[in-house]
């Protein structure tokens, strides 16, 4: 709640985070943060993943209470009880990754915590025009999108993240807008709209909070930053003049030498080979060849059907036309049987298919490959453990024990967590659905020198990306998919940005 008898100061911080602390049992999260936030500018908050950043950003929304320390309002004290009186009190979050009821249609997850109502019940009307002005906000002008009426559960990721920043605008009183990876799953068309977007809201005197692992659009947006570092304050200061390599210096503590390494690779045996491959929707045409020592890319926007590519190779969604061969093998597979085939998949949605929360990381590491963690058949727990120390080690993930529940990890730690089971796996072909997403620079860096690696060992990695230069720093060729329809996989070398762009926009 606000103290409502301590009077606002004209010029002061719209919102100030004073001397934050917060623990976990024995892992400290957060010591003594400190946070300046002033109304009219977008503020980016900057850190790796386990910095402390989404810990900061759940007491600021009133999610959880800090343990020591004060958060200040419009110069009253700030101690909301729970996310809906910070709601109230004109505190927008919008999180990483989508919170949305799936039986429930757009208009309604838009509306939901502040529904309107007319002599006691719900006036659909005024609930779908409310929800269709927001949406406006946030949906590229001319871009398709489904109907309000439409069940959430249907979206794809990134149709749920565009909802979930429609509901926080929708709300009747907004002065603070925490934005936590807005981008993740958005196309360069969708980013560019949000950042106009943002734009105006600061201009309108908003204070907007702003955290992204990519710094050129930080860059490109902030201006102001602080950094977190192992749940401490590092540094702050205005982004005008601050350069891209002392931002990565304070966020990781190190230099990052090279982003996007680039091994002699030499292009081997076919692996992958798709003719006309055509889904129950999307994709409509798709045709490429995958060898082996290659990393090929598939850029495209939201809808275009990138994922539904992978996931019908992999088997997760039917293939109705075409053909698909994988190692001379042709034809349709079970995604069983292509984990025995040495094919391996990662979904960009982590939250409902690339985890299991509530089970350990040794759990969700080992849960596909059992083979040689005991005698007999059997699982050895302390075997399991002592291979998942070697892999938190390897991909640098940050946790206490392999005993730790993954839904405890920081988004980009469940990240690496979900590559390390590809690793454990074995698989020579990877199927790589955003691999990069919610995760910071300098863990990318590990990522992209890790995919590398597998590639200059004569494995071969497919990667869908909407970060246009991943796929033109790290990938072989690349193919723009257009509408369902696949284009040709050229020399990475020959592309730029800005042509992949226009492709990509038909």
């Amino acid at each position: 709640m606000i103290d409502s008898s301590a009077p606002s100061t004209q010029g002061a911080p719209r919102l100030e985070a004073r001397g934050i602390s917060k623990s976990f049992g024995g892992t400290q999260a957060l010591r003594q943060v400190e946070l300046s936030l002033n109304s009219g500018e977008v503020h980016a908050l900057l850190g790796e993943n386990g910095a402390g950043k989404s810990t900061l950003l759940k007491i600021l929304a009133g999610s959880l209470a800090p343990d020591a320390g004060e958060l200040v309002l419009a110069g009253a004290r700030f101690a909301p009880q729970n996310p809906l009186e910070a709601q109230r009190l004109g505190v927008a979050f919008v999180p990483q990754e989508p919170q949305l009821c799936g039986d429930l249609n757009i208009a309604e997850n838009v509306m939901l915590t502040h529904l309107p109502t007319r002599f006691g019940a719900v006036s659909r009307k005024a609930m779908h025009e409310r929800a269709a002005r927001a949406l406006a906000r946030v949906v590229p002008e001319g871009a398709a999108f489904p109907a309000l009426e439409t069940k959430v559960a249907g979206l794809g990721q990134g149709d749920r993240q565009l909802v979930c920043l429609a509901r926080a605008l929708a709300q009747p009183k907004v002065e603070i807008l925490i934005l936590d990876e807005p981008t993740s799953t958005l196309s360069g068309g969708e980013a560019a709209r949000l950042f106009q977007v943002v734009r105006e809201l600061a201009k309108s005197g908003l204070a907007v909070l702003y955290v992204s692992h990519f710094l050129e659009e930080v860059q490109r947006l902030a201006d102001r930053y602080t950094v977190l570092r192992d749940g401490k304050f590092v540094t702050s200061g205005a982004i005008a003049g601050t350069t891209r390599d002392a931002l990565v210096r304070s966020m990781a503590g190190r230099d990052v030498e090279e982003l996007f390494p680039h091994s002699a690779r030499n292009a081997g045996e076919v692996v992958l080979d798709l003719s006309e491959l055509g889904g129950e929707r999307l994709p409509i045409s798709a045709s490429l060849t995958l060898r082996r020592g290659e990393v090929l890319g598939v850029a495209g926007l939201l809808g275009s059907g990138r994922s539904e590519l992978l996931r019908a190779v992999f088997g997760l969604d039917p293939v109705k036309r075409g053909t698909v061969t994988v190692k001379a093998v042709r034809g349709a597979a079970t995604p069983v049987e292509r984990i025995a085939s040495g094919v391996g998949f990662l979904s960009e949605d982590r939250k409902r298919e690339g985890l299991a929360e509530a089970l350990t990381l040794a759990d969700n590491l080992t849960l596909s490959t059992l083979k040689g963690l005991g005698p007999y058949g059997l699982v050895s727990p302390k075997r399991a453990a002592a291979v998942t120390r070697t892999y938190i080690e390897r991909l640098g993930i940050r946790a206490r024990e392999p005993e730790q529940l993954a839904g405890n990890l920081s988004g980009g730690n469940q990240q690496k967590l979900c590559f390390a089971r590809l690793l454990l796996e074995g698989a020579d072909v990877l199927l790589l659905d955003e691999p990069t997403r919610g995760i910071d620079v300098g863990s990318r860096a590990d990522l992209y020198r890790i995919i590398d690696e597998l590639a200059a060992q004569g494995k071969a990695v497919l990667m869908v990306s909407s970060y246009l230069p991943e796929l033109l720093g790290i990938c072989d060729r690349v193919a723009v998919m257009v509408r369902g329809k696949l284009g040709p996989a050229r020399p990475a070398r020959e592309l730029e940005e800005h042509r992949l762009l226009l492709e990509a926009t038909g």
